[in-house]
């Protein structure tokens, strides 16, 4: 038996599926993840030597575990300013994860 459909009943069929659209937003996360933890892993020996110079030598600086403590402070510090934007480093690296812009182009010149 045939049943004839109207042509408006039929949604057309999208050139990305709907499925593949939260593959990428996945991967955006991923990548503003990976290039903020790395903005903060620059960040901490930065931190860290600024710390030790402003700390001077104090008496707490020779307690055992207190270097390893203050690594633990400046990561946490690190991690904390690369959240809130950092000085840039994510996004320059955000910046060069995207795919080349060709100008006049969407054409796939094939």
């Amino acid at each position: 038996m045939n049943i004839p459909l109207a042509s408006s009943s039929i949604p057309p069929l999208a050139a990305n599926p709907p499925a593949a659209k939260p593959v990428l937003t996945r991967d955006a996360a991923k990548n503003e993840k990976a290039a903020r933890d790395f903005e903060a892993m620059l960040l901490t020996p930065l931190l860290d030597a600024l710390q030790k110079t402003f700390a001077g030598a104090s008496e707490d600086a020779k307690t055992p575990g207190a270097s390893d403590y203050r690594q633990m402070g400046s990561a946490a510090l690190a991690q904390s300013i690369a959240a809130q934007g950092g000085i840039g480093i994510a996004k320059l690296v955000l910046d060069h994860l995207q795919p080349p812009k060709v100008p006049g182009g969407g054409g796939t010149g094939v």
